[in-house]
């Protein structure tokens, strides 16, 4: 199950670290590739993964439940570690969003190996509740721990243009809306879709591994290894309690677990950079988060398969 379903999602990623290593890719084509998928391939992913095939089905509350409410009490427990240690304010903001922001690439690739379409777009929609819910948490806390002066309504519009500017919360909330009224979507157009989204998973594994590196990791191994852990340990413990406490079926327990298990996300360094925050912090986290899931995912996989 894990070299099966599991590997090729990493060999992906290390192979974006050869890449870079050997010169064949470089920061400019990184950063040109991230926006690509970020703005343009990975919503079109998500739009056709979730409102491709048209469904009556209930909203998923057990999964949103059960996959939304950990992210809260993991972002209290982030607060609580920062005034426990006395956190500086320029890295508390980047500590706490890197505690349950998630690397959606990661969770689709991994879901998309698992279960396939059908487990990709009951993920999509756990995904259209979990990202604005976790964009808001994010923007609030580095505004909040911001060395600028804002004042409330400067606050507000941050958070708000945050999300209505976002273009992953967007595609998931076009795809549950056409997936429940919308018709089938015509051949062409889905080929189409079919087309870009090809090539969405592997650009941005390989442009997330390119990004990597250990050496940014060397100066904050304290506080990285604390936020994986409440990111990959606690925050996948206190989802399973709550699935399991709604009766989840098999499948969204799996994806529910699956998805509390993934690595911090990659963009949380752009919004640690936007609002004052550290970003050599926050690409530490992502550098340590991103191999030690390896080993999350392994023990979701091991246990709930």
């Amino acid at each position: 199950m894990i070299l099966d379903h599991l590997l090729p999602v990493f060999l992906l990623i290390a192979l974006g670290a050869v890449l870079r290593r050997a010169g064949l890719v470089d920061p400019t084509f990184l950063r040109a590739a991230d926006r690509l998928i970020y703005y343009v391939f990975f919503p079109i992913l998500l739009f056709w993964k979730i409102g491709g095939t048209p469904t009556d089905a209930a909203l998923p509350v057990v999964l949103w439940v059960g996959g939304v409410v950990p992210l809260l009490v993991v972002f209290g427990l982030s607060l609580a570690a920062i005034a426990a240690l006395g956190m500086e304010r320029f890295q508390a903001g980047a500590f706490s969003q890197a505690t349950y922001r998630f690397n959606t690439y990661v969770a689709i690739a991994v879901v998309g190996n698992v279960l396939g379409d059908a487990g990709v777009q009951r993920l999509g929609e756990l995904l259209g509740l979990a990202i604005p819910v976790a964009n808001v948490l994010a923007v609030m806390t580095l505004i909040w721990f911001s060395r600028q002066q804002l004042d409330q309504r400067q606050r507000v519009r941050l958070t708000l243009r945050a999300l209505i500017s976002n273009p992953l919360i967007l595609a998931c909330v076009a795809g549950m809306v056409w997936a429940r009224v919308g018709p089938a979507l015509p051949v062409a157009v889905d080929n189409t879709l079919r087309l870009a989204a090809s090539i969405t998973l592997p650009l941005a594994l390989i442009s997330i591994g390119g990004s990597l590196s250990l050496a940014s990791a060397r100066g904050h191994l304290a506080p990285s290894l604390l936020a994986t852990a409440l990111k990959i340990l606690v925050l996948p413990a206190v989802g399973y309690v709550l699935l399991r406490a709604m009766g989840a079926g098999p499948d969204d327990l799996l994806i529910g677990m699956l998805f509390l298990a993934m690595p911090a996300s990659t963009a949380m360094y752009v919004l640690a950079t936007q609002l004052d925050s550290d970003a050599s912090l926050s690409a530490a986290i992502i550098v340590v988060s991103t191999v030690l899931s390896f080993l999350s995912l392994s023990a979701v996989l091991v246990v709930f398969t």
